[in-house]
């Protein structure tokens, strides 16, 4: 098992301990799945999640609040043993968290069954000219006698193609740029959603690019008001955004483990590669890096959950220096365990195709950079 004594941090409450260790059981008993068929593995992940209790942590229900200290360590855990995992329980998450913060008594009846396991949602808000620049977003929402009508592309849609419900941002036109959008939840039954294609990547996820041909929706699928679209966008990835961060950390811990594993067994020229001083400094710069990554990933989460309103630069420091740092420990097991670090199928090599996405949703790197310098100055 992975190093645990990051949990007698202060940042952590008993019942936080408690959660960790039925997670850590219910992970040895029903993890890695099966990514044979990315759409199956997913939705079999999401129903085994719903059933175990654990997409309950995924949105706040009626009178409570998302605990994002729950969030991370519920993220690092399925990182840490299965990439697909955490993508399923990550984006119950995100996709419904506008919702969850914002949403309506009836919109939250979809909150609930994503919740469950019952339903598959997905957050819909890049474009194929707006990644970073949500500013851009050129999807429209029209107000005509019966609701809204949405036209548009949307891509890179995480679940796209396999969800049940959309939280899908569009420009109403208030005002320019970003403060003139707003946020909708939309069904994936509706007539006029249709999936143009569906995306293949390095480390396989469901990924769809979706239009939007005159969707009609009622006045009560708007999300807050019209116009707040931004701000609820914002406000999600303020809370979403530390839990990439944890993500990221679970996998730099699976690496560390299974270097750690690599270099007191194999042998070279009659030692271990542990007795070697060049690799026990790798072996230090990766054990460095994992834990300033959890205080930093979890001072974000505590910071939150203390009640404050934004989190923007914690997070940003969080999602940049976790991402980042994990890419060079997963980069090193990879190296440590030598041509079998490349091999297809072994863990390491699962690792570093899983992790460089990380580096980019929910804001890239740079994005981050430019978060946090302006907090600073």
């Amino acid at each position: 098992m992975s190093d645990q004594s990051f949990l007698s941090w202060p940042f952590f409450e008993d019942r936080h301990r408690a959660l960790a260790a039925a997670l850590e059981g219910w992970c040895a008993a029903h993890l890695p799945a099966d990514h044979g068929d990315a759409d199956a593995a997913c939705r079999g992940l999401v129903a085994a999640l719903g059933q175990g209790g654990w997409l309950r942590h995924s949105g706040a229900g009626e009178g409570e609040k998302l605990d994002v200290r729950t969030l991370c360590l519920i993220r690092e855990t399925l990182a840490r043993h299965d990439g697909l995992a955490d993508f399923a329980f990550a984006m119950q998450g995100l996709g419904m968290g506008a919702v969850s913060l914002f949403g309506t008594a009836a919109q939250r009846q979809w909150l609930e069954r994503t919740r469950a396991g019952r339903a598959i949602s997905a957050f819909a808000l890049t474009e194929p000219g707006s990644g970073s620049d949500v500013a851009a977003t050129k999807t429209t929402a029209e107000r005509v006698s019966d609701g809204w009508r949405l036209t548009g592309d949307k891509t890179w849609i995480s679940n796209g193609g396999i969800a049940d419900v959309y939280v899908v941002f569009a420009r109403t036109g208030e005002a320019p740029g970003a403060k003139g959008l707003s946020a909708f939840l939309m069904p994936a039954d509706v007539a006029g959603l249709s999936v143009t294609e569906r995306q293949e990547v390095i480390a396989p996820h469901p990924l769809a690019g979706l239009r939007l041909d005159g969707v009609v929706l009622p006045e009560s699928a708007l999300i807050g008001k019209p116009g707040e679209g931004f701000k609820l966008a914002m406000s999600v990835l303020d809370v979403f955004r530390s839990t990439v961060g944890a993500a990221a950390l679970g996998m730099a811990r699976r690496a560390l483990d299974e270097a750690m594993v690599r270099v007191k067994t194999r042998v070279i020229q009659g030692a271990a590669l542990a007795e070697m001083q060049m690799v026990q400094g790798h072996i230090a710069d990766m054990a460095l890096k994992v834990d300033a990554a959890a205080l930093l990933v979890y001072r974000a989460a505590w910071v939150k959950d203390q009640g404050a309103l934004r989190v923007s630069r914690e997070a940003a420091m969080a999602k940049l220096f976790a991402t980042e740092a994990a890419q060079e420990v997963i980069d090193m097991a990879v190296q440590l365990h030598g041509g079998d670090g490349v091999r297809h199928g072994s863990v390491v090599e699962g690792l570093y195709r899983e992790i460089r996405a990380l580096r980019i949703y929910e804001g890239a790197s740079d994005v981050q950079r430019v978060v946090i310098a302006r907090s600073v100055l």
